[in-house]
């Protein structure tokens, strides 16, 4: 049982991204499928679907040209279970000037850097991606 899932979705796509590989399992939970649907909605990747298992989600990544080039570059975690990093919606930063976004867990779900500064809402920052 893996306790810090958002690490693990991370290193499960960063993984992937490294080998090329076009569809990636992960543990299926309330904040795994938040961010899958914000890494969708945002473009870096494919799709996402439930599996036949309900535990599981699948994530499609998407890969640039003939060389497959992934669209995603860089996931970094920020906050971790050890140190939690929180932010006012003034202070979210914007990665490499807006072409990456930042994922926070704010009072109303978990939403990307862009929509909680819409929303005036600040919260914990979980990871940046690029």
């Amino acid at each position: 049982m893996v306790n810090d899932t958002i690490s693990d979705m991370i290193t499960r796509l960063r993984n992937a991204n490294i080998v090329k590989i076009q569809a990636v399992n992960i543990p299926s939970t309330k904040m795994t499928r938040s961010v899958a649907q914000i890494l969708y909605s945002e473009g870096f990747i494919e799709s996402f679907d439930q599996t036949t298992d309900p535990t599981q989600l699948v994530l499609r990544l998407k890969y640039k040209g003939k060389k497959r080039i992934p669209y995603i570059t860089t996931l970094k975690r920020i906050s971790k279970p050890g140190m939690r990093v929180y932010i006012n919606h003034h202070d979210i930063p914007k990665i490499l000037g807006g072409i990456g976004i930042a994922v926070l867990s704010t009072s109303e779900g978990i939403m990307s850097d862009r929509t909680a500064r819409q929303k005036g809402l600040g919260g914990e920052i979980l990871c940046y991606i690029w």
